[in-house]
Parts: structure tokens; C-alpha cells; sequence
């Protein structure tokens, strides 16, 4: 880091009032690829052949043009066409409900220090389990993952909502209908043997890995491998700012002394991704369906509670990287706030601004016969909500708010490499 702008900046992380401010710490390190994998991973990322319907990629929710998500609160995959905000339903074939959280972004993941996934960490690196990864499948997960990213990659494949498809539509959704995920001519290998049927798909696996089968394994390594190259986003002007390249704006400059010191900001989003990678209740409001099984008919969504079972972790979600949080909204696991002022300012008085809500301060796309507002209407729910919340009132002036989201708007950065691909070699249409 160079001298003129380490010490200033570091006077910010000591002189602020805020006990919680802290220094960055070491500078985080990547994985480094083989961009052979990477060229394969791309064009997996975008192809629909990987969903029960060949209909949906993983770029429909997590597309770059809307920041590596879908620029929806709660989104709509099966039973839905077109991307984000011009997302529709189809018809004939009308899903049962909004997906229950927001599409989260891909940013940095290829970082070593990210290591939990999913808004309610159900998935995450841990040397105790038998493949060094714990996941919802447990025991029947699969061996040859190589890393927590590549295997969260590929969950969504399995819910019916996001891309395997309605009960009994296609072999692949009909095999998760039966509970055949992971087992021999389970979903995942079904999914494997159309990518092997594809010449240009066997043509580059015999390349990088000469002799083995295209196993969905193989197919989800290639797919974190590309995630990692893609979205790396580690030159934003906060970046060049501590490396000593350029200085921030002013009002950048007061922003990050706030964001350090008085607005409490860093006591979670920490470190140079700006998250301390645990899971806290903000006492964020609950829309949409919630996160039920399908043999329940609740609509709450108890957030970590649902992995851990212990009662304190009730509404409490994983701290998001700030990383393009320009580029990323909605906000929140359930994207209820379409705008990054208002949630910015729900931080500062997390309990009035819940029970203030509304769900118009979201963004959704028609969806007939949805009932978004039934957790807002249920007083219980409110109260336990707002009982779980671990955030202490602040008050900010308007100009204070300012300076934070100019700070926020300097940790953008974004990046793209490969970008779309023009076609895929299923031949299948791509979401340009």
C-alpha cells in the first residue's frame, strides 16, 4: 500500500468513536483456474440443456447484465420467461409460487475466504464432514466436488421452482419428484448424460481431462472454475484507494470514516469484501411465500433456524459481501427493498422501519393469486421478527446517508471477462 493514502485511511479504522471498526486485514487470494476450464464453464453457465425443461440457465438468475443477478425481490424461474423485470409467466405452465429468496450475486466467490453459501449457510466447507462439504443432502452427498462453490452451483438444478421443472414434466424433474438426486440414474446423472450426448461438451472434457466421464461433478468444477474467473471484482477505486493508486471522492472519504466509525457498519461487514461471513437478524420484513417445505403452510422464512435448529438463529441470514451492491438490487435475502437508500436507512432503526413496510417498497413481477403481504399481516410474526433483531437505533442526517452510499458506490467494480457467449453447444437458445 502506498504511504499517502494507508495512513489516512487507517486513521479513519482507529479514529472513529465506533468500537466495532477494524482493519481489513491480509489482502484476499483467489483461486487461479485453468482457463480451459473456464472457457468450458462459461458456456455451461449459459446453457438451458443443465434444467429439466432446457429452458432455464444458471445466468437467467444470475445474469451479468442485472449484476449477476435477477433484478427481482423474489424471482420466478420455471414457469417463467424473459429476464428480470420482463420476466413473465407462462401460462400454461404457471409455477405454484415466487422463489422464496432473492437470486444472489456471484461476486468474488472465487476468493478463498468465501466458504458459506445460500442466505441461510446450508451449504458451507467443513473438514468434519466425509467430502470436506456440508450440505442438505448430508450423507448422500456426492464425493469430487472441488470445492463449497462448485457444489452449491449446482443445487438449484434440483428444485423444481428454479430449473428442474414441475412434477413430472421431464425425466429430470420427475426423478426429483421420486427422490433420486444424487443416487445412480438420479437427477444428476441424468442431467451428465445429456452434456456427455453433446459432441463439443465431450470434445472439450477429453481436452482438460483426457479419458474420464463427464460426470456432474466434472460439469459443476468447470462451472465454479468460470464463476471464480468472471466475477472477480477486486479493482473498485476502494481498491486503488488502499493499494495507493487514486483517492476517493470526498464524499467517498467521509462515508468510508462512517461506515468505520460511527454508522457501526463494519461490526458486520467487515474486511475487504465488507462481511464477516455470519448470520445476523436485521429485523428485515418477510414477503412473499416463505421458506416452507412443501408439507407446510406456513410463510415464514426462519432463516438460519431451518440449518441449525437452535432458536437464537431465528430470522438471522449470512452478512452479504457489499461488493457491486450498486449494481445488486434488490436488497435483503428476500430482496424487500428495491432501493439501496432504504435499506440502508432500515439499518438505522431496523424495528420502526419493519413495522412501517410496505410490500410497494419491493419489486415483483406480476404474479397472479400471490399473497406477497400475508407475512406483513400476521402481528405475531411482526413481533417475533422484530424481538430477534440485533441492531441498535443510530441516527444519520441526510448528508451522513449521502456519504455512505457514495462510499458503497466505491466498492464497484464491474467486472466481466468472457462475458455472453453469442451460442452454447446445445444449440439451445442464450439469455442475452
Amino acid at each position: 500500500m502506498g504511504v499517502r493514502l494507508f495512513i489516512p485511511i487507517i486513521s479513519f479504522l482507529i479514529a472513529g468513536t465506533s468500537a466495532n471498526a477494524q482493519e481489513l486485514g491480509p489482502p484476499p487470494t483467489f483461486l487461479e483456474p485453468d482457463f480451459h476450464r473456464v472457457e468450458l464453464g462459461q458456456l455451461l453457465f449459459y446453457d438451458p440443456v443443465l434444467s429439466g425443461n432446457k429452458n432455464i440457465s444458471c445466468a437467467t438468475c444470475h445474469h451479468p447484465r442485472l449484476g449477476t443477478s435477477d433484478g427481482l425481490s423474489l424471482g420466478i424461474g420455471e414457469g417463467g420467461i424473459g429476464l428480470g423485470t420482463e420476466r413473465t409467466l407462462v401460462t400454461q405452465n404457471t409455477p405454484e409460487q415466487r422463489i422464496p429468496r432473492n437470486s444472489p450475486a456471484l461476486w468474488n466467490l472465487g476468493a478463498k475466504e468465501f466458504a458459506t453459501f445460500f442466505h441461510d449457510g446450508r451449504l458451507e466447507a467443513d473438514p468434519t464432514q466425509p467430502n470436506g462439504i456440508r450440505t442438505p443432502l448430508g450423507t448422500h452427498m456426492r464425493s469430487g466436488f472441488q470445492s463449497a462453490l462448485a457444489a452449491q452451483a449446482m443445487f438449484p438444478v434440483l428444485s423444481p421452482d428454479e430449473m428442474a421443472g414441475h412434477y413430472s414434466e421431464n425425466d429430470v424433474s420427475e426423478a426429483v419428484r421420486l427422490g433420486l438426486l444424487t443416487q445412480q440414474g438420479g437427477a444428476w446423472d441424468l442431467i451428465a448424460a445429456r452434456v456427455a450426448a453433446i459432441p463439443e461438451y465431450k470434445q472439450r472434457f477429453d481436452a482438460i481431462t483426457p479419458g474420464s466421464e463427464i460426470s456432474f461433478t466434472a460439469i459443476a468444477n468447470v462451472i465454479a472454475d468460470f464463476i471464480a474467473f468472471e466475477w472477480r471484482a477486486d479493482n473498485s477505486p476502494f481498491d486503488r484507494a488502499m493499494r495507493g493508486e487514486d483517492a476517493l471522492s470526498k464524499n467517498a472519504e467521509f462515508g468510508m470514516h462512517l461506515f468505520f466509525g460511527k454508522a457501526g457498519c463494519s461490526s458486520c461487514h467487515a474486511g475487504w469484501f465488507q462481511t464477516d461471513h455470519k448470520f445476523h437478524s436485521i429485523g428485515l420484513p418477510q414477503i412473499g411465500p416463505g421458506k416452507a417445505a412443501r408439507f407446510e403452510s406456513h410463510v415464514r422464512d426462519d432463516g438460519r433456524l431451518r440449518v441449525t435448529g437452535r432458536a437464537e438463529d431465528a430470522f438471522t441470514f449470512r452478512t452479504p459481501s457489499l461488493r457491486n451492491v450498486t449494481l445488486t438490487a434488490p436488497y435483503g435475502h428476500n430482496g424487500a427493498f428495491a432501493r439501496l437508500e432504504d435499506i440502508v436507512r432500515h439499518h438505522l432503526d431496523p424495528v420502526t422501519s419493519l413495522r412501517n413496510y410496505t410490500v410497494e417498497m419491493a419489486l415483483l413481477p406480476d404474479f397472479p393469486g400471490s399473497e406477497d403481504e400475508t407475512p406483513l399481516l400476521e402481528q405475531q410474526h411482526l413481533d417475533a421478527i422484530a424481538n430477534s433483531n440485533s441492531l441498535s437505533k443510530i441516527t444519520l442526517t441526510d448528508h451522513e446517508v449521502d456519504a455512505l452510499l457514495s462510499f458503497l458506490a466505491s466498492l464497484e467494480d464491474p467486472a466481466q471477462r468472457l462475458g455472453v457467449p453469442a451460442q452454447v453447444p446445445s444449440g439451445l437458445p442464450v439469455d442475452q
